[in-house]
């Protein structure tokens, strides 16, 4: 056991493999081309985040579970990328993943009609999305690392790669909630994207093999956008008008 762990993770604590890394311009292109890989591929999860952080009832909370929420990520993502070799042998992580993302959207809409989309409140609430979202983040990171591990063997080229991508795609997740408390429409719309998002994941698995391009899901996003933008303008004048 003790021995399969140093072989997982031992190129982690080479102070000269770092130091080599961080030293090597070309390196450093290829950590840049991850961070965009990971960006590409981590558009969806930006959109589950937004919503999952959404549901608490205050900006500070929030902000706080996207915090621990990035931290947890990073714990979550240096382990995932020592199993990397493992991962594309557990399609069923993306099953579990599709079936809980199908159960927020049916959550969100069920509590929206039955309690008037009010927001939850507590401590408790906070936490649990924190776990949610290093959940979710462990789910979606699957592709990431396979990709990331495709393009470079050393495994502190695809850390470094991941957790800077993970950054952006926090940051991303930030505008998508600012946005949402300026237009609400855009809440409901999320979950509809996150039930598309599930059945991108499910139909991904080895016994589907049916790769949705990130690109379509992108243009989805921006026609769901733009769509509910008109809406919320055309209410908004019609609140206006009356």
């Amino acid at each position: 056991m003790g021995h399969w762990l140093v072989t997982l993770y031992g190129p982690f604590f080479n102070l000269t493999a770092w130091e080599n890394v961080l030293t090597s311009a070309s390196d450093w292109a290829i950590i840049f081309s991850l961070i965009v890989i990971e960006c590409l591929l981590s558009v969806d999860n930006a959109v589950v985040l937004a919503a999952q952080t959404q549901s608490l009832p205050t900006l500070r909370q929030q902000e706080k579970a996207l915090i621990y929420g990035l931290w947890g990520s990073y714990v979550m993502r240096f382990l995932m990328i020592g199993l990397g070799t493992y991962l594309i042998k557990v399609w069923w992580v993306k099953v579990v993943g599709a079936g809980y993302l199908l159960y927020l959207c049916g959550h969100f809409f069920y509590q929206r009609h039955q309690a008037g989309g009010k927001k939850a409140s507590g401590s408790n609430k906070l936490w649990l999305a924190v776990v949610q979202i290093v959940f979710m983040n462990a789910i979606f990171s699957v592709d990431s690392v396979l990709a990331a591990l495709a393009i470079s063997n050393k495994p502190i080229i695809v850390l470094i790669g991941g957790l800077i991508g993970i950054l952006v795609m926090r940051g991303v997740a930030e505008i998508i909630l600012k946005v949402m408390h300026r237009i609400p429409e855009l809440e409901p719309m999320a979950y509809w994207l996150i039930a598309i998002i599930a059945v991108k994941l499910f139909l991904a698995i080895p016994q589907i093999n049916i790769e949705i391009p990130a690109s379509w899901f992108v243009v989805t996003l921006f026609i769901a956008a733009g769509i509910t933008l008109v809406i919320h303008f055309v209410r908004a004048r019609q609140h206006a008008g009356s």
